[in-house]
């Protein structure tokens, strides 16, 4: 019976140093796949009901696309590869830029006079006219401002990743790079 080779204490060292490095930036890899699913379910929502609306068809279609580069992104953090949270920070940005013009459409058409909700307003009376429109308006700005606030932290937190993984493909050693490679499971 022949012994495996056995590691030095420096190359375990090494390997424990590598993983520990890429600890730092595996966890992006969750974050996607978890945005990947969210949005991709809310993607087909909207597709289902933009069955009916062009508005929705759109929307739909523009958060499958983001969903895709999320699990995109995700299987390149997973390779150590800097694209990935390359793309996935730009993807983030993208998704903002999205939400952002959809708002922006909706408080342009809550503000117009609109012929399918006229019946309804009239019901209502002038006051409650006016309190609808304005509580569109204020939930709208809501949204934007969250949407600038978590779209644009997690576009901070991507970006961030590429340093960090460009950081440990230069400081590990090529053999513990291999080796990792070639331990993965496909």
């Amino acid at each position: 019976m022949t012994d495996a080779p056995t590691l030095t204490q420096e190359q375990r060292e090494a390997l424990q140093q590598a993983s520990a490095s890429a600890g730092a930036f595996t966890g992006a890899a969750k974050v996607a796949a978890f945005n990947g699913w969210s949005i991709g379910f809310f993607a087909a929502v909207s597709l289902l009901f933009g069955l009916f609306s062009p508005i929705g068809l759109i929307l739909g279609g523009g958060m499958a696309y983001v969903a895709r580069n999320e699990f995109k992104g995700r299987a390149a953090i997973l390779a150590s590869d800097p694209t990935g949270p390359e793309l996935l920070w730009r993807n983030q940005v993208g998704f903002m830029a999205l939400i952002i013009v959809y708002c922006l459409w909706s408080m342009y058409g809550a503000t117009k006079a609109d012929p399918e909700t006229a019946e309804l307003m009239e019901l209502l009376g002038p006051e409650m006219e006016g309190l609808v429109r304005s509580l569109t308006l204020t939930v709208y700005a809501i949204v934007i401002g969250l949407t600038a606030l978590f779209q644009g932290l997690n576009a901070r937190y991507y970006y961030r990743r590429v340093a960090m993984i460009e950081l440990y493909l230069r400081e590990t050693p090529e053999w513990v790079l291999e080796l990792q490679d070639r331990a993965k499971i496909s």
